[in-house]
């Protein structure tokens, strides 16, 4: 790993320009590790795939322009949209910025009964940097969102977290900032939502942090549908008790770049977890799934699959891994990974991982790539459909499984929708 790549002056400047709270001395810490390791770089394993120096490059004139932020009021329109279109309680971060309040169907309130939310100055939390990406959101955070649920919280609506950015003609960069306490026993849906508008380049940098207490039972589900010309990088870190379920959904449909890094520690017996992905790529795109399953003790059980759908130049990475530790008998992990390439420019790096050093378990993993069936769109064109709807059919047949495996209800239609409007403009563009 080499230096930042940034004016480390323009950094530092930008730094020393955030608010003068009690966030200060950790990100000031954070950027001297950051100054010290830089981006991620290919000669890395795990980023051999992903090159990050468009990131670099709009980090780098994002802070020669003065590392402004645009005014979050533009986004007003697009944030009633999407709250409205869903039926959730969100909370709202802007350009990074933390809106206050909750945003529901009735208004404007607070989630209460339970559901506890303040900001990392409020409360004190500082955020932990120990990864290069984790310094660089650290170094640069305005402020985090801290939400706690306890058992008896409400669990009539899910509680949504929209993460949305825009650009106002030069380049931006945002940092987000999550962590979520589920407490013993807790019950609990979320949905984020990340989403971006604007013509010029943009980057996200997100870190959402959630520990789920004994007994808890949590469904998660991740909608990312940016603009293509943007890039994200999100890392999700999750970390388990007795007991615990997580369910968790991911979809990625934008972006230009999209590197998801999704790291859990499952440290208590009996925990379980369920990971279910569908990742849609076309021309321009590069989608780089990255997740990593630490089972320190057993019996406990998590599965992975992950489908993608690749439509013309795009690249697509798919790494799972699941490590077993000394002494974690009983665990039983699954991974599985399949993609339907509709183009013969498309690209799929996929990599299965298992890493077992206990006897007493049961592990599988495999992939599979291919192309759309001959015989199944010949018998699709003998009952009336034309090429290009018989391919949309197998298309959608192919990520149904991951759709239909989703727990939210309220978020069903509109992501079914967000699915098939993607599907639509792939194979229209590769019937072509």
């Amino acid at each position: 790993m080499t230096g930042s790549s940034l004016p480390d002056k323009a950094l530092a400047r930008a730094v020393q320009s955030l608010p003068n709270d009690s966030l200060s001395a950790t990100r000031r810490s954070a950027l001297a590790q950051f100054l010290e390791r830089g981006f991620p770089t290919t000669r890395l394993e795990d980023w051999k795939y992903t090159d990050l120096k468009e990131v670099a490059e709009i980090s780098r004139r994002w802070l020669e322009g003065g590392a402004t932020s645009p005014e979050t009021s533009a986004l007003d329109g697009e944030i009633q949209r999407i709250c409205s279109s869903i039926d959730a309680d969100w909370i709202v971060v802007a350009n990074g910025v933390i809106s206050p309040g909750v945003i529901s169907p009735a208004g404007t309130s607070h989630p209460g009964n339970g559901i506890t939310v303040s900001t990392f100055s409020e409360s004190s939390l500082t955020p932990a940097f120990d990864v290069p990406l984790a310094d660089f959101n650290a170094a640069l955070l305005t402020d985090g969102l801290h939400i706690r649920i306890t058992a008896d919280a409400a669990n009539d609506r899910p509680l949504g977290l929209l993460i949305i950015d825009r650009t106002n003609g030069l380049p931006g960069v945002a940092q987000t900032r999550i962590r979520i306490d589920f407490e013993d026993g807790a019950n609990a849906r979320l949905i984020e939502y990340q989403v971006s508008l604007g013509e010029a380049e943009h980057y996200a940098n997100a870190v959402v942090e959630l520990c789920i207490g004994s007994a808890a039972d949590v469904d998660y589900v991740r909608v990312q549908n940016r603009a293509e010309n943007h890039i994200q990088t999100h890392r999700t870190e999750v970390r388990l008790a007795t007991r615990s379920v997580f369910r968790y959904s991911g979809f990625d449909l934008g972006g230009q770049l999209v590197r998801n890094d999704l790291d859990i520690e499952i440290s208590a017996p009996e925990a379980e977890v369920s990971i279910a992905g569908l990742y849609v790529a076309g021309d321009g795109q590069h989608i780089d799934n990255h997740v990593r399953i630490d089972h320190q003790t057993g019996p406990a059980r998590s599965t992975q699959e992950y489908r993608g759908i690749l439509g013309g130049r795009c690249r697509c990475v798919w790494n799972g891994k699941a490590i077993v530790q000394p002494g974690a008998d009983g665990t039983d992990a699954e991974q599985a990974n399949h993609n339907l390439l509709l183009s013969d420019h498309s690209e799929i790096d996929a990599k299965p991982e298992l890493e077992i050093y206990a006897d007493d378990v049961k592990c599988s993993h495999g992939t599979t790539v291919g192309q759309i069936d001959d015989n199944a769109l010949f018998y699709l064109r003998t009952r009336g459909l034309d090429k290009k709807d018989a391919i949309r059919a197998l298309t959608r047949a192919f990520g149904a499984s991951i759709v239909s495996r989703l727990a939210i209800v309220e978020l069903a239609e509109s992501l079914t929708a967000m699915v098939e409007a993607r599907l639509a403009e792939l194979t229209e563009s590769d019937s072509q």
